[in-house]
């Protein structure tokens, strides 16, 4: 991020602020963690979370994501420190625990919680103030969801977050995917699958969501898409787009990252669902029923990608 400058605007004249990418200490960890909803759609669970005596490790950071996937963050410290090898290490341990998780999410989240942990992709995030090249091209080659973020300290008042890596992992199998959806959707879960939906979709409809998600792959390299049981997931380092398909209505739904408060609502196209039960994450429901809900779509779907 050396590219990066900030600039305070006073009276028409501009002030650069200075920026530092020194050790990440533990301070750092703490703001990440007391803000890392906000930051990375993940709800944290525990801190320096203990692997036991035998293994002998602590993971940094331990969360679930708005997806329900387990989420471990790991801080590089120090330049020599090999974070991505250690976040591995922890990935396996963790696959190897899942009751132990299991068990976090009930203490900290509760039953409905525990019982929508979905294991098909498990993520490791490194933080860190720089990788190198072999960094990036080495997350590349493994069949993992790893994300390298890099991070940049303006003065203690500013806190920029890069994505500089991250792999396309999106394991469709039933193997790991939870008994049940996600909790407080408001809704009864469907016996079948938001992909099974898409297959018996008419060719239209079917049409119209490969637009849908064509323009949110386009939107940046950092976009990866994840297939949950009742909606697909579009995310940069959190979900920025979700998308359900019902194909008996012939319209798609897409849940967005936008403050409905901040647009002019459109009866038949756009609805506040703040106080709706819903599946996936957003706060600004659009129902797309055609090219022409396309083209009014995008300017909301960019704007909620450049939020997350």
């Amino acid at each position: 991020m050396s590219d990066l400058k900030l600039f305070r605007i006073t009276d028409g004249a501009a002030e650069e602020l200075a920026s530092s990418s020194v050790a990440l200490e533990r301070s750092l960890q703490m703001v990440i963690e007391r803000n890392m909803e906000t930051l990375f759609g993940v709800r944290l669970l525990d801190s320096e979370f203990s692997t036991g005596v035998k293994h002998g490790g602590r993971m940094d950071s331990l969360g679930i994501d708005e997806n329900y996937s387990p989420v471990i963050f790991e801080y590089k410290r120090a330049v020599n420190e090999n974070v991505i090898n250690q976040g591995l290490f922890y990935l396996d341990w963790l696959m190897d625990h899942r009751g132990d998780f299991t068990m976090l999410v009930l203490d900290r989240l509760g039953s409905e919680a525990a019982a929508a942990v979905d294991w098909r992709n498990p993520r490791l995030i490194c933080v860190a103030g720089g990788f190198t090249r072999y960094d990036e091209h080495a997350v590349q080659q493994m069949n993992r969801s790893i994300e390298l973020v890099r991070y940049r300290d303006f003065g203690g008042e500013l806190l920029a977050l890069e994505l500089m890596s991250g792999t396309k992992v999106d394991n469709t199998g039933s193997e790991g995917a939870p008994a049940t959806p996600g909790p407080g959707t408001g809704s009864v879960a469907s016996t079948k699958t938001a992909t099974e939906y898409l297959a018996q979709s008419s060719t239209e409809l079917q049409d119209l969501y490969e637009a849908v998600e064509a323009f949110c792959i386009a939107l940046g390299d950092d976009v990866t898409k994840k297939t949950l049981k009742n909606y697909f997931a579009f995310r940069r380092l959190k979900n920025f787009a979700c998308v359900e398909v019902h194909p008996q209505t012939r319209n798609l739904l897409v849940y967005l990252k936008v403050n409905p408060d901040s647009i002019t609502l459109e009866d038949g196209f756009s609805r506040d669902v703040r106080s709706i039960g819903h599946f996936g994450t957003g706060d600004l429901e659009l129902r797309m029923r055609g090219p022409e809900d396309m083209q009014r779509a995008q300017g909301l779907i960019e704007r909620s990608y450049e939020e997350s």
